[in-house]
């Protein structure tokens, strides 16, 4: 019997790993057909919950929060690119420009996980690719409809969502689930909630461990 992982894919759109993580984690998957099935969850994370509306220069917020200088930064969006290239996903070339916030966003995200079978999956790439692929405003409720509009769902029962703040208590408490478990950066991908995998890793080490974790489940179920 093919076994079925159920993966929680902890991350933030704000964070261009958790872009190369989620398309690097669907090739390993597509290799592993006939091998194991996976329902694939998003979880909310914010790595910048206390930004105000407008956002931040990039390169500013980057410095504060991290130290770095304007050289390493660019190293690093170069890194980031062509680990996007790897996998399929383009990322904005002169990167995302400012930081916002994206508890809007999740709150969607949370809204989509009941609208339907891969759904939220389809949510999480628009989003994606609106903020790091295009670097569009994803605190702008109109740049995020279009992203919902763009996978087909329903764009009023959306913009009710974010005028009405539905779905805030739930994003708040996932995230304080995770916090209060450990996870302090993205990707974090958790498998049948036992097994971890951080980072955005290449296509190969998500393989390899899918492939061990669900060996390991299938002796476990055997014994």
């Amino acid at each position: 019997m093919t076994p079925t992982l159920k993966i929680d894919f902890v991350s933030d759109i704000a964070c261009p790993w958790c872009a190369v993580g989620l398309f690097s984690l669907e090739k390993a998957l597509d290799r592993l057909q006939g091998e194991l099935q996976a329902e694939i969850h998003f979880q909310p994370f914010e790595l910048n919950p206390d930004m105000a509306p407008g956002g931040q220069d990039l390169g500013e917020h980057l410095t504060q929060k991290y130290g770095s200088t304007a050289e390493q930064q660019a190293q690093i969006r170069e890194t980031i690119s062509a680990r996007g290239a790897e996998v399929g996903f383009a990322f904005a070339p002169g990167g995302r420009g400012r930081v916002y916030n994206t508890f809007d966003a999740h709150r969607l995200l949370a809204w989509a996980q009941g609208q339907g079978e891969g759904v939220q999956r389809h949510l999480k790439k628009a989003l994606l690719a609106a903020y790091q692929g295009r670097a569009e405003r994803i605190e702008d409720p109109e740049v995020l409809l279009a992203a919902v509009a763009e996978v087909g769902l329903n764009v009023t029962a959306a913009r009710d969502v974010l005028e009405s703040g539905a779905y805030a208590d739930k994003v708040r408490a996932v995230e304080q689930l995770y916090q209060r478990s450990g996870i302090h950066s993205v990707p974090a991908v958790i498998i049948n909630d036992q097994y971890l995998i951080s980072g955005g890793q290449p296509v190969e080490v998500f393989e390899q461990s899918l492939r061990q974790i669900a060996a390991k489940l299938a002796e476990e179920a055997n014994a």
